[in-house]
């Protein structure tokens, strides 16, 4: 994939053995990000107990953590830019291990949403930077490999939480969830602190010029636009009509706002640049459609092939498994043979585990579905080693941080929305889950995977209008710094 931009220049990375501890580094930050989501629903029914709240007061220790990750990911990247993102990203670790000791000791649940909300902060840092730093800790060359890592091991993360938080459940109690951190994360700081490359200051122009304003109004948008996604759990209603609105209003503001400041907080020039801005747009569509198998996937395993709860846990943490395996040796085909045809190839696979999800007969029972899931989950492995790989490596080295927070931030939007709009599809189709017939379950499965499948068909088509087809255009390299 190549941008409008000339390719950027890159820092040496480290000795092999430095890198090499540099990234597990990296790698411990994005699993820490991950596992902070996955581990605590596991919990949610035991805090109810343990502080005598509802499931809808509950619920808010995991939606904390989302919210603030979402709200504030691209202005964590950006903040990295401008003052070093070696520096943002060690008081990030630092902060979520210390948010993590405090979850552990909260003695209200209120206390417990607010250190959730802190480490939610924490985890923006980690999501944000460590996509940004693998430029300064690898070679071009090992650049997919690293991001193929990476992203195995977020999947580690979502795919450890539940099965790692029932046995400290069971063990030590609710505290323990959150007090696993502790030890990961000071090592991941020290690992960190002591092998990442330090890294050129930055420009004197840059520093200080943090746009406050556009800040605010991003973060007040992507807030009201998750509690719109989240709340009522795919069932819009008035208040998720009005949250709606406020998001667009706020994102309106926003780009009004940054088409006037001297140095905003997102350079609008960016998005004039077709390759980047076709890859923000897969990422967002890819994530909704792979959000789909986990939304949908439970009711037709448990509704409409009669699967007891332990097999469609099993049969669930497939896809996660699949992904962490896959990551790395994707990457390594990214180095290989470029991002931009795996991409492609990552795509035909989404596209073609949607079709087998779409016309797949409930008489090949959990095998044939977990057959197309396999499908899916390599074409999603594929697709993210690759377009990571291709985002980070062509950004300019001013900019790295916030094209990794909006690359994050376009995942994140498209797991919300897949959440909750593909989740409404499917009840929409098969009626209310918990009561319809298998006929009707296998019957919305068809259906969303069949949207699902247009998704990944318009995906295709965006990724062919991302490619530049004249050299780069001189007045928009410089419209953004590099």
């Amino acid at each position: 994939m190549k941008t409008v931009n000339a390719q950027a220049p890159r820092t040496n990375p480290p000795p092999p053995v430095a890198a090499g501890r540099a990234l597990a580094s990296l790698a411990l930050s994005m699993l820490l990000a991950s596992l902070g989501t996955s581990i605590a629903n596991v919990g949610l029914p035991t805090l109810v107990l343990a502080f005598g709240a509802s499931f809808q007061q509950v619920q808010w220790v995991v939606l904390a953590y989302l919210l603030t990750i979402t709200a504030l990911i691209v202005s964590v990247g950006r903040l990295g830019d401008l003052i070093g993102r070696r520096r943002v990203l060690l008081a990030g670790l630092l902060l979520f291990t210390l948010a993590s000791a405090l979850c552990a000791a909260a003695p209200t649940l209120g206390a417990l949403i607010a250190a959730r909300a802190l480490q939610g902060v924490g985890a923006a840092i980690m999501m944000a930077l460590t996509l940004a730093l693998v430029g300064e800790t690898v070679s071009q060359a090992r650049t997919g490999r690293a991001m193929g890592l990476l992203g195995s091991l977020s999947a580690v993360g979502t795919a450890l939480g539940p099965s790692l938080g029932g046995l400290l459940l069971a063990g030590f109690g609710w505290p323990a969830l959150f007090l696993v951190c502790v030890p990961l994360g000071g090592l991941a700081w020290a690992l960190g602190y002591r092998y990442l490359p330090a890294e050129r200051p930055a420009r004197a122009s840059l520093r200080g010029a943090f746009d406050l304003p556009g800040t605010v109004l991003l973060a007040l948008a992507l807030l009201a636009y998750g509690l719109a996604m989240t709340l009522g759990r795919g069932h819009f209603g008035l208040l998720n009509g009005a949250l709606l609105v406020a998001a667009v209003l706020a994102g309106g503001l926003f780009v009004w706002v940054e088409g006037r400041v001297a140095a905003p907080l997102v350079c609008l020039g960016l998005f004039r640049q077709a390759a980047l801005s076709a890859s923000l747009v897969m990422s967002a569509l890819v994530s909704t459609v792979i959000m789909s198998t986990f939304v949908v996937g439970p009711f037709y395993l448990a509704h409409g092939l009669g699967l007891p709860a332990l097999q469609v846990g099993l049969a669930m943490a497939l896809g996660p498994c699949m992904s962490a395996l896959c990551g790395v040796p994707a990457g390594r085909l990214a180095d290989r043979f470029g991002a931009r045809p795996m991409v492609l190839a990552g795509l035909g696979g989404l596209l073609l585990g949607c079709l087998l999800l779409a016309v797949l007969p409930s008489g090949l029972g959990v095998g044939g579905y977990l057959g197309a899931l396999v499908v899916t989950t390599l074409g999603y492995a594929t697709f993210q080693a690759a377009n990571n790989t291709a985002v980070m490596s062509e950004v300019g080295p001013q900019q790295r941080g916030l094209v990794s927070g909006v690359l994050n931030l376009s995942r994140n939007l498209g797991l919300m929305s897949g959440a909750s709009l593909m989740g409404a599809v499917f009840a929409a189709l098969a009626g209310d889950p918990g009561t319809a017939s298998a006929e009707a379950i296998a019957r919305g499965l068809h259906l969303t995977f069949t949207l699902a499948a247009a998704l990944m068909t318009l995906a295709l088509l965006v990724a062919g209008l991302g490619s530049p087809k004249r050299p780069a255009s001189p007045r928009r390299s410089e419209a953004c710094p590099r």
